[in-house]
């Protein structure tokens, strides 16, 4: 009774004369796992990333938000600092995050609906939840003065 491989079992290891022997490292890397998932790593801290949800203003923070471009378009030629904060929407999922622009206004510009500074950042109307600068209080004190 012969068994499989019998017949091969004791030949001597065969050695190349053409190719060159590989080193153990070499040929091990042969066998190393490889990126099967190119991009995965990318995705998955893509997905970690976090944003925030955009705040819904109701109509009195509406209609102050108004009110403070107003002065600010009033007295644009004096070039008021400003403290702007906007929702700048995320490129890639829902979401965004909040981002606050501190420069001296420029414009106004109600067609486009952007507030433009003088750095060259142009400010989304309706992303803005608040504006603060010194033009505000100067006008609040102003007031408290005359009652």
């Amino acid at each position: 009774m012969t068994r499989t491989y019998d017949d091969i079992i004791n030949l001597p290891h065969h050695v190349s004369t053409t190719r060159p022997h590989m080193t153990a490292i070499d040929r091990a890397a042969q066998f190393s796992p490889f990126a099967a998932l190119t991009g995965y790593d990318a995705a998955i801290k893509e997905n970690a990333r976090l944003t925030d949800e955009r705040v819904k203003l109701d109509e009195y923070m509406k209609d102050a938000l108004s009110d403070r471009l107003q002065i600010i378009a009033d007295r644009i030629k004096e070039y008021p600092e400003i403290a702007i904060t906007y929702f700048q929407p995320d490129a890639k999922k829902n979401g965004g995050t909040y981002v606050t622009a501190i420069s001296t206004a420029k414009k106004i510009d109600e067609y486009e609906r952007v507030v433009v500074m003088t750095d060259g950042t142009a400010i989304p109307i309706d992303e803005i939840i608040s504006i603060d600068g010194q033009v505000f209080e100067s006008m609040v004190f102003h007031s408290s003065e005359s009652e």
